[in-house]
């Protein structure tokens, strides 16, 4: 059973972001305000969830969330500044799209910056135990599998269609075979 806030007196914003371990496309970051009266049993961590249970709940934390908004950090930049400095910037930029500003960030992992004067609390496993850091990781997750498959098409012979762009040995024969494109993180070790 997730827990529903740390904080429930003020708006609470739970951040998480979907393909830090893929070796091509975007880290997807999402940030999510629920109402205090939000109440979806089925919610959990996006990893603990089918496709198609993601799916589902997607549209119902778009339309009950007070606020949620998702960010696309570039291969190019998480190149230039590294994975984890990209994944803490998408989630900032997450956060600075929200149409309700938030008074306590609740961080998925157990790193982030400040993010001006607002208070957070990073929480390893946290997509597991919040409900807004479960709500950020299925929107961040929906959102990224839905522009893989997009670019799946555009660049057939990856299986990014079945792999995301994790690096599975498929993906690895892939790019030895017909090389990078220009969604690879040329940073990674791709083979």
């Amino acid at each position: 059973m997730l827990l529903p806030y740390l904080r429930p007196d003020i708006p609470e914003a739970g951040c998480d972001e979907a393909g830090r371990g893929c070796l091509c496309g975007p880290v997807c970051c999402a940030a999510v305000i629920l109402p205090p009266d939000f109440d979806c049993p089925e919610l959990n961590d996006s990893k603990k969830l089918s496709e198609k249970k993601r799916n589902a709940l997607r549209p119902i934390i778009e339309n009950k969330a007070l606020a949620w908004a998702v960010v696309m950090v570039s291969p190019q930049e998480i190149d230039e500044i590294n994975i984890l400095n990209a994944s803490i910037l998408g989630m900032q930029r997450a956060l600075d799209k929200l149409s309700v500003r938030p008074q306590h960030i609740l961080v998925d992992g157990n790193r982030f910056k400040p993010y001006g004067d607002i208070p957070y609390t990073t929480v390893v496993k946290g997509d597991a135990t919040y409900m807004s850091i479960a709500a950020a990781s299925i929107l961040a997750k929906t959102h990224r599998d839905e522009l893989m498959d997009k670019l799946a098409s555009e660049y057939p012979g990856y299986d990014w269609e079945g792999n995301k762009g994790y690096p599975t040995k498929a993906h690895r024969e892939a790019i030895e075979k017909l090389g990078v494109t220009p969604h690879h993180r040329l940073t990674f070790r791709l083979t």
